[in-house]
Protein backbone atom coordinates (compact mmCIF):
# COMPACT_ATOMS: atom_id res chain seq x y z
CA UNK A 1 0.00 0.00 0.00
CA UNK A 2 1.53 3.75 -0.72
CA UNK A 3 1.21 5.79 2.61
CA UNK A 4 1.66 9.32 3.03
CA UNK A 5 2.66 10.05 6.75
CA UNK A 6 1.84 13.61 8.05
CA UNK A 7 3.22 15.04 10.94
CA UNK A 8 2.40 18.20 12.74
CA UNK A 9 3.64 20.62 15.14
CA UNK A 10 3.27 18.02 18.19
CA UNK A 11 5.88 16.81 20.82
CA UNK A 12 4.79 13.46 19.31
CA UNK A 13 6.01 14.31 16.28
CA UNK A 14 9.16 12.70 17.18
CA UNK A 15 7.70 9.17 17.50
CA UNK A 16 6.78 9.90 13.39
CA UNK A 17 10.21 8.07 12.40
CA UNK A 18 9.21 5.08 14.22
CA UNK A 19 6.02 4.86 12.31
CA UNK A 20 7.61 4.94 9.54
CA UNK A 21 9.98 2.84 9.64
CA UNK A 22 7.42 -0.07 11.27
CA UNK A 23 5.58 1.12 7.56
CA UNK A 24 8.70 0.12 5.26
CA UNK A 25 9.31 -2.67 7.22
CA UNK A 26 5.85 -3.93 6.76
CA UNK A 27 6.34 -3.82 3.06
CA UNK A 28 4.68 -0.58 2.64
CA UNK A 29 6.23 2.64 0.72
CA UNK A 30 5.73 5.46 2.59
CA UNK A 31 6.47 8.98 1.76
CA UNK A 32 6.36 11.70 4.66
CA UNK A 33 4.47 15.19 4.46
CA UNK A 34 4.99 17.73 7.68
CA UNK A 35 3.95 21.00 8.17
CA UNK A 36 7.24 24.02 9.13
CA UNK A 37 6.70 23.34 13.04
CA UNK A 38 6.53 19.41 12.57
CA UNK A 39 10.05 19.80 11.92
CA UNK A 40 10.88 21.62 15.34
CA UNK A 41 10.43 18.11 16.77
CA UNK A 42 11.96 16.01 14.09
CA UNK A 43 13.97 16.37 11.05
CA UNK A 44 14.04 16.28 7.49
CA UNK A 45 17.22 14.12 7.50
CA UNK A 46 15.82 11.59 9.42
CA UNK A 47 12.34 11.74 8.07
CA UNK A 48 13.99 11.44 4.09
CA UNK A 49 16.16 8.22 5.45
CA UNK A 50 13.94 6.08 7.33
CA UNK A 51 11.09 6.77 4.46
CA UNK A 52 13.89 6.70 1.61
CA UNK A 53 11.69 9.23 -0.46
CA UNK A 54 11.87 13.03 -0.51
CA UNK A 55 10.09 15.23 2.21
CA UNK A 56 6.89 17.20 1.18
CA UNK A 57 6.71 20.27 3.41
CA UNK A 58 6.61 23.57 0.71
CA UNK A 59 3.56 23.91 -0.97
CA UNK A 60 5.03 25.83 -3.61
CA UNK A 61 9.11 25.01 -3.49
CA UNK A 62 8.85 22.79 -6.61
CA UNK A 63 6.56 24.27 -8.58
CA UNK A 64 4.03 21.68 -9.41
CA UNK A 65 0.79 20.64 -7.68
CA UNK A 66 2.28 17.71 -5.61
CA UNK A 67 -0.76 17.76 -3.47
CA UNK A 68 -2.45 16.59 -6.14
CA UNK A 69 0.05 14.28 -7.59
CA UNK A 70 0.47 12.92 -3.69
CA UNK A 71 -3.09 11.94 -3.28
CA UNK A 72 -3.11 10.21 -6.38
CA UNK A 73 -0.12 8.16 -5.99
CA UNK A 74 -1.41 7.40 -1.81
CA UNK A 75 -3.86 4.76 -0.61
CA UNK A 76 -3.96 6.41 2.70
CA UNK A 77 -2.58 9.48 4.55
CA UNK A 78 -1.99 9.08 7.70
CA UNK A 79 -1.79 12.03 10.49
CA UNK A 80 0.33 11.42 13.26
CA UNK A 81 0.23 13.55 15.84
CA UNK A 82 -2.87 15.07 14.33
CA UNK A 83 -2.92 18.60 16.64
CA UNK A 84 -5.83 20.22 17.47
CA UNK A 85 -4.79 22.70 15.08
CA UNK A 86 -4.64 20.06 11.88
CA UNK A 87 -7.59 18.83 12.62
CA UNK A 88 -10.19 22.31 13.66
CA UNK A 89 -8.39 22.87 9.90
CA UNK A 90 -9.73 19.97 8.23
CA UNK A 91 -12.70 20.96 9.62
CA UNK A 92 -13.07 24.39 8.65
CA UNK A 93 -11.98 23.55 4.98
CA UNK A 94 -8.47 25.58 5.59
CA UNK A 95 -5.77 25.02 3.12
CA UNK A 96 -3.13 27.32 4.60
CA UNK A 97 0.24 24.83 3.77
CA UNK A 98 1.36 21.90 2.05
CA UNK A 99 -0.06 19.23 4.46
CA UNK A 100 -3.99 21.15 5.15
CA UNK A 101 -4.02 21.41 1.35
CA UNK A 102 -3.06 17.47 0.63
CA UNK A 103 -5.46 16.78 3.33
CA UNK A 104 -8.27 18.49 1.68
CA UNK A 105 -7.44 16.96 -1.51
CA UNK A 106 -7.90 13.36 0.04
CA UNK A 107 -10.71 11.65 -0.39
CA UNK A 108 -12.19 11.80 3.81
CA UNK A 109 -12.41 7.82 3.55
CA UNK A 110 -8.80 7.28 2.59
CA UNK A 111 -7.61 9.51 5.78
CA UNK A 112 -6.62 8.57 9.31
CA UNK A 113 -5.69 10.88 11.94
CA UNK A 114 -3.77 10.08 15.17
CA UNK A 115 -4.63 13.04 17.93
CA UNK A 116 -2.37 14.01 20.65
CA UNK A 117 -2.57 17.38 22.73
CA UNK A 118 -3.29 18.52 25.96
CA UNK A 119 -5.97 16.83 27.94
CA UNK A 120 -7.56 20.23 28.40
CA UNK A 121 -7.55 20.54 24.37
CA UNK A 122 -9.24 17.35 23.50
CA UNK A 123 -11.75 17.95 26.39
CA UNK A 124 -12.42 21.47 24.60
CA UNK A 125 -16.04 21.36 22.81
CA UNK A 126 -14.70 23.10 19.63
CA UNK A 127 -12.24 19.78 19.41
CA UNK A 128 -14.79 17.28 20.20
CA UNK A 129 -17.04 18.87 17.95
CA UNK A 130 -14.14 19.02 14.90
CA UNK A 131 -13.62 15.21 15.49
CA UNK A 132 -17.41 13.94 15.35
CA UNK A 133 -17.07 16.61 12.28
CA UNK A 134 -14.33 14.42 11.01
CA UNK A 135 -15.58 11.31 11.76
CA UNK A 136 -18.83 11.51 10.30
CA UNK A 137 -17.45 12.57 6.77
CA UNK A 138 -15.10 8.90 7.02
CA UNK A 139 -11.97 10.29 8.51
CA UNK A 140 -10.71 6.72 11.09
CA UNK A 141 -9.43 8.02 14.40
CA UNK A 142 -6.95 6.01 16.51
CA UNK A 143 -8.09 7.73 19.93
CA UNK A 144 -5.48 9.10 22.15
CA UNK A 145 -4.19 6.98 25.17
CA UNK A 146 -4.12 8.74 28.98
CA UNK A 147 -0.90 8.74 29.84
CA UNK A 148 2.36 11.21 30.87
CA UNK A 149 2.04 14.38 28.69
CA UNK A 150 4.88 16.75 27.46
CA UNK A 151 3.21 19.71 30.41
CA UNK A 152 3.85 17.36 33.47
CA UNK A 153 0.02 16.54 33.89
CA UNK A 154 -1.47 13.02 33.19
CA UNK A 155 -4.57 12.22 31.01
CA UNK A 156 -6.05 11.80 27.91
CA UNK A 157 -4.32 13.32 24.96
CA UNK A 158 -1.00 11.21 24.65
CA UNK A 159 -0.67 9.82 21.18
CA UNK A 160 -1.13 6.18 20.41
CA UNK A 161 1.84 4.33 20.22
CA UNK A 162 3.62 3.66 16.68
CA UNK A 163 2.86 -0.05 16.76
CA UNK A 164 -1.02 0.86 17.95
CA UNK A 165 -1.76 3.07 14.68
CA UNK A 166 0.55 0.84 12.78
CA UNK A 167 -1.92 -2.40 13.41
CA UNK A 168 -4.97 0.04 12.80
CA UNK A 169 -3.30 0.85 9.15
CA UNK A 170 -3.26 -3.20 9.07
CA UNK A 171 -6.50 -3.01 9.53
CA UNK A 172 -7.67 -0.42 7.56
CA UNK A 173 -5.76 -1.94 4.51
CA UNK A 174 -8.47 -4.51 4.22
CA UNK A 175 -10.86 -2.19 2.43
CA UNK A 176 -9.87 -4.44 -0.54
CA UNK A 177 -11.96 -7.30 1.40
CA UNK A 178 -14.71 -8.68 0.05
CA UNK A 179 -16.78 -7.58 2.59
CA UNK A 180 -16.15 -4.26 1.74
CA UNK A 181 -19.00 -4.65 -0.73
CA UNK A 182 -21.37 -6.08 2.01
CA UNK A 183 -23.60 -5.14 4.61
CA UNK A 184 -24.02 -6.81 8.06
CA UNK A 185 -27.03 -7.10 11.12
CA UNK A 186 -25.50 -7.12 14.35
CA UNK A 187 -27.32 -7.31 17.52
CA UNK A 188 -25.48 -6.94 21.28
CA UNK A 189 -26.35 -5.95 24.91
CA UNK A 190 -29.59 -6.89 26.74
CA UNK A 191 -33.25 -5.98 26.34
CA UNK A 192 -34.78 -4.26 29.56
CA UNK A 193 -38.40 -5.47 29.76
CA UNK A 194 -40.49 -2.28 31.81
CA UNK A 195 -42.72 -3.11 35.30
CA UNK A 196 -43.25 0.08 35.88
CA UNK A 197 -41.50 3.51 35.58
CA UNK A 198 -38.47 2.51 37.49
CA UNK A 199 -38.42 -1.20 37.36
CA UNK A 200 -37.67 -4.22 34.99
CA UNK A 201 -36.65 -7.38 33.91
CA UNK A 202 -33.04 -7.65 31.98
CA UNK A 203 -29.86 -9.67 32.10
CA UNK A 204 -26.34 -8.97 32.61
CA UNK A 205 -25.49 -8.74 29.32
CA UNK A 206 -22.54 -5.79 28.70
CA UNK A 207 -23.03 -5.59 25.49
CA UNK A 208 -19.05 -6.86 24.87
CA UNK A 209 -18.86 -9.84 22.64
CA UNK A 210 -21.68 -7.78 20.27
CA UNK A 211 -19.56 -4.28 20.09
CA UNK A 212 -16.66 -6.46 19.63
CA UNK A 213 -18.17 -8.17 16.27
CA UNK A 214 -19.72 -4.88 14.78
CA UNK A 215 -16.09 -3.64 14.57
CA UNK A 216 -14.41 -6.95 13.58
CA UNK A 217 -17.00 -6.79 10.53
CA UNK A 218 -16.21 -3.42 10.29
CA UNK A 219 -12.49 -3.71 10.06
CA UNK A 220 -12.88 -6.08 6.87
CA UNK A 221 -14.50 -3.18 5.36
CA UNK A 222 -18.22 -3.82 5.77
CA UNK A 223 -21.26 -1.75 6.43
CA UNK A 224 -22.26 -2.41 10.14
CA UNK A 225 -25.78 -2.13 11.22
CA UNK A 226 -25.45 -2.05 15.18
CA UNK A 227 -28.68 -2.72 17.00
CA UNK A 228 -28.30 -2.74 20.63
CA UNK A 229 -29.92 -2.78 24.04
CA UNK A 230 -29.12 -0.80 27.00
CA UNK A 231 -25.41 -0.56 26.95
CA UNK A 232 -22.45 2.35 28.50
CA UNK A 233 -20.73 1.52 25.14
CA UNK A 234 -19.79 3.28 21.98
CA UNK A 235 -18.67 2.58 18.84
CA UNK A 236 -18.45 6.75 18.37
CA UNK A 237 -13.99 5.82 19.53
CA UNK A 238 -13.65 3.24 17.21
CA UNK A 239 -11.55 4.19 14.07
CA UNK A 240 -13.68 2.35 11.86
CA UNK A 241 -16.89 4.43 13.15
CA UNK A 242 -17.71 5.57 10.08
CA UNK A 243 -18.64 1.94 9.00
CA UNK A 244 -20.98 1.41 12.07
CA UNK A 245 -24.31 2.38 11.99
CA UNK A 246 -25.93 2.21 15.89
CA UNK A 247 -29.59 1.95 16.67
CA UNK A 248 -30.26 2.06 20.78
CA UNK A 249 -32.96 0.46 21.67
CA UNK A 250 -34.80 -0.56 24.88
CA UNK A 251 -37.02 -3.69 24.66
CA UNK A 252 -37.52 -6.60 23.20
CA UNK A 253 -40.00 -5.45 20.76
CA UNK A 254 -37.69 -2.25 20.11
CA UNK A 255 -34.88 -5.02 18.79
CA UNK A 256 -37.29 -7.04 16.99
CA UNK A 257 -38.94 -4.09 14.93
CA UNK A 258 -35.10 -2.87 14.22
CA UNK A 259 -33.88 -5.87 13.23
CA UNK A 260 -36.76 -6.88 10.96
CA UNK A 261 -36.64 -3.76 8.88
CA UNK A 262 -33.03 -4.08 8.13
CA UNK A 263 -32.18 -7.56 7.70
CA UNK A 264 -34.08 -7.81 4.25
CA UNK A 265 -31.18 -5.21 3.25
CA UNK A 266 -28.09 -7.15 4.80
CA UNK A 267 -25.69 -9.76 3.46
CA UNK A 268 -26.15 -11.75 6.57
CA UNK A 269 -26.90 -10.90 10.23
CA UNK A 270 -25.17 -12.15 13.59
CA UNK A 271 -27.61 -11.96 16.64
CA UNK A 272 -25.23 -12.01 19.94
CA UNK A 273 -27.88 -10.04 22.07
CA UNK A 274 -29.26 -11.50 24.93
CA UNK A 275 -32.88 -11.07 24.30
CA UNK A 276 -35.45 -11.20 27.15
CA UNK A 277 -37.99 -14.26 26.57
CA UNK A 278 -40.43 -13.03 28.53
CA UNK A 279 -41.84 -9.49 29.19
CA UNK A 280 -44.89 -8.26 31.82
CA UNK A 281 -48.15 -8.36 30.45
CA UNK A 282 -48.76 -5.20 31.82
CA UNK A 283 -46.33 -2.21 32.48
CA UNK A 284 -47.81 0.57 35.48
CA UNK A 285 -46.72 4.29 33.94
CA UNK A 286 -46.15 4.92 37.44
CA UNK A 287 -44.12 3.16 39.98
CA UNK A 288 -45.58 0.91 42.10
CA UNK A 289 -46.10 0.80 45.60
CA UNK A 290 -45.81 -2.22 48.17
CA UNK A 291 -49.36 -3.21 49.41
CA UNK A 292 -48.31 -4.33 52.92
CA UNK A 293 -47.18 -7.96 53.49
CA UNK A 294 -48.15 -9.15 50.00
CA UNK A 295 -45.96 -10.07 47.60
CA UNK A 296 -45.66 -8.65 43.38
CA UNK A 297 -47.04 -11.33 41.16
CA UNK A 298 -46.45 -10.57 37.60
CA UNK A 299 -47.65 -12.53 34.76
CA UNK A 300 -45.31 -12.22 31.71
CA UNK A 301 -46.13 -13.13 28.53
CA UNK A 302 -43.87 -14.39 26.01
CA UNK A 303 -41.88 -12.08 23.50
CA UNK A 304 -41.21 -12.22 19.20
CA UNK A 305 -38.41 -14.53 18.55
CA UNK A 306 -36.12 -12.40 16.75
CA UNK A 307 -33.82 -15.33 15.62
CA UNK A 308 -36.31 -17.19 14.37
CA UNK A 309 -38.07 -14.82 12.45
CA UNK A 310 -35.13 -13.78 10.49
CA UNK A 311 -34.67 -17.46 9.94
CA UNK A 312 -37.56 -17.56 8.13
CA UNK A 313 -37.11 -14.38 6.68
CA UNK A 314 -33.24 -15.45 5.02
CA UNK A 315 -32.89 -15.77 1.61
CA UNK A 316 -30.57 -18.39 0.09
CA UNK A 317 -27.88 -16.04 -0.30
CA UNK A 318 -27.58 -14.47 2.95
CA UNK A 319 -25.99 -15.73 6.34
CA UNK A 320 -27.86 -15.89 9.64
CA UNK A 321 -25.37 -16.52 13.02
CA UNK A 322 -27.38 -17.31 16.34
CA UNK A 323 -25.69 -17.31 19.34
CA UNK A 324 -26.57 -19.70 22.69
CA UNK A 325 -25.59 -19.53 26.42
CA UNK A 326 -26.18 -22.70 27.68
CA UNK A 327 -25.71 -24.59 31.20
CA UNK A 328 -26.14 -27.81 30.49
CA UNK A 329 -26.55 -30.36 27.41
CA UNK A 330 -24.38 -27.11 25.61
CA UNK A 331 -23.72 -28.95 22.32
CA UNK A 332 -27.37 -30.72 21.89
CA UNK A 333 -29.09 -27.91 22.71
CA UNK A 334 -26.68 -25.30 20.08
CA UNK A 335 -27.08 -27.72 17.46
CA UNK A 336 -31.30 -27.56 18.20
CA UNK A 337 -31.34 -24.43 18.27
CA UNK A 338 -29.47 -24.00 14.63
CA UNK A 339 -31.85 -26.56 13.20
CA UNK A 340 -34.98 -25.15 14.60
CA UNK A 341 -34.24 -21.09 13.54
CA UNK A 342 -32.85 -21.85 10.39
CA UNK A 343 -29.27 -20.89 10.97
CA UNK A 344 -26.23 -21.37 9.20
CA UNK A 345 -24.01 -21.15 12.33
CA UNK A 346 -24.30 -20.93 16.03
CA UNK A 347 -21.87 -19.40 18.29
CA UNK A 348 -21.87 -21.69 21.92
CA UNK A 349 -21.17 -20.27 25.01
CA UNK A 350 -21.07 -22.09 28.31
CA UNK A 351 -21.23 -20.09 31.74
CA UNK A 352 -19.33 -23.26 32.90
CA UNK A 353 -16.21 -22.26 31.07
CA UNK A 354 -14.17 -19.54 33.46
CA UNK A 355 -13.70 -15.98 32.13
CA UNK A 356 -16.44 -16.27 29.56
CA UNK A 357 -19.98 -15.10 29.56
CA UNK A 358 -21.22 -12.09 30.32
CA UNK A 359 -19.56 -8.63 31.34
CA UNK A 360 -15.54 -9.73 30.98
CA UNK A 361 -13.83 -8.95 28.48
CA UNK A 362 -12.88 -12.42 27.01
CA UNK A 363 -15.11 -15.64 25.98
CA UNK A 364 -14.20 -18.86 24.85
CA UNK A 365 -16.48 -19.99 22.19
CA UNK A 366 -17.38 -23.12 20.16
CA UNK A 367 -18.90 -22.32 16.08
CA UNK A 368 -21.13 -25.16 14.70
CA UNK A 369 -22.19 -24.97 10.95
CA UNK A 370 -25.06 -26.16 9.36
CA UNK A 371 -22.36 -28.65 7.09
CA UNK A 372 -21.47 -30.03 10.35
CA UNK A 373 -18.44 -27.95 10.55
CA UNK A 374 -17.27 -27.44 14.48
CA UNK A 375 -14.47 -24.70 15.76
CA UNK A 376 -13.64 -24.18 18.86
CA UNK A 377 -11.45 -21.16 20.45
CA UNK A 378 -9.58 -21.03 23.56
CA UNK A 379 -9.94 -18.40 26.33
CA UNK A 380 -9.31 -14.77 23.88
CA UNK A 381 -10.25 -11.65 24.51
CA UNK A 382 -13.76 -10.53 23.11
CA UNK A 383 -11.54 -8.87 20.03
CA UNK A 384 -9.89 -11.65 18.97
CA UNK A 385 -13.00 -14.40 19.32
CA UNK A 386 -14.92 -11.75 17.40
CA UNK A 387 -12.21 -11.70 14.51
CA UNK A 388 -12.39 -15.63 14.51
CA UNK A 389 -16.24 -15.75 13.97
CA UNK A 390 -16.22 -12.99 11.23
CA UNK A 391 -13.36 -15.31 9.42
CA UNK A 392 -14.89 -18.64 10.23
CA UNK A 393 -18.96 -17.76 8.77
CA UNK A 394 -17.92 -15.42 5.97
CA UNK A 395 -15.49 -17.91 4.43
Amino acid sequence: MNIVVGITGGIAAYKAPELVRLLVKAGHSVRCAATEHALQFTTRATLETVSANPLYCDLFASGRTEHISLKDWADLLVVAPATANIIGKVAGGIADDALSTLLLAMPPQHVLMAPAMNSQMWAHPAVQRNIETLRSWGIAMVSPADGELACGTTGPGRMSEPEEIAACIASLSTFHSPLSTQRWLVTAGPTYERIDSVRFIGNYSSGKMGFALAEALAEQGAEVELVTGPTSLSTLRSPFSAHIHETRVESAREMYAAATKVFPHCHGAILSAAVADYRPAETADHKLKKNGSEGMHLELVQNPDILATLGGMKQEEQTLVGFALETDHELENAQGKLERKNLDYIVLNSLRDKGAGFGVDTNKVTILGRDGSRKESPLLSKREVARMIIEAVTL
